[in-house]
């Protein structure tokens, strides 16, 4: 037998010997990390609030920019518990985190910069080539 056979035949009961001791009935197993009901049903209560309040903007009858503000940001933080708490993003390494977030975070900001863009250009076509009488 070769030199690594042997180091390999001389480590195998020492693993079963782990491996058993991981499986005694007397040993308690790690299980995963288990979070209260409590904690499910206050964000199922913030959600219903969240979307009674986002319901109450069209039955007040708001208009304009503050409509589409006010259910936007009902619409974020509703969001944002549900990544937090049910996709269990509040428990996650940071890293993982902003793996997930950054890339939405970062096209929010291209896009609100197109829109302002999209403004200046629109301005600029009405001074500047609109005929004047």
């Amino acid at each position: 037998m070769t030199e690594a056979a042997i180091h390999v035949e001389g480590q195998q009961p020492s693993l079963h010997v782990h491996a058993h001791e991981a499986h005694a009935p007397g040993a308690t197993q790690a299980k995963g990390q288990q979070h209260p009901i409590k904690l499910y049903l206050m964000v199922w209560g913030w959600l219903f609030v969240l979307s009674t309040c986002s319901y109450l903007v069209d039955y007040f009858g708001i208009h304009g920019h503050l409509r589409w503000s006010l259910i936007l940001l009902f619409m974020v933080l509703k969001a944002g518990l549900i990544v937090a708490v049910f996709m269990h993003m509040a428990w996650e390494r940071l890293a993982l985190a902003y793996a997930i977030l950054l890339p939405p975070v970062l096209v929010l900001v291209f896009v609100a910069i197109m829109v302002f863009e999209s403004d200046y250009t629109h301005l600029l076509r009405v001074v500047f080539f609109t005929p004047t009488a």
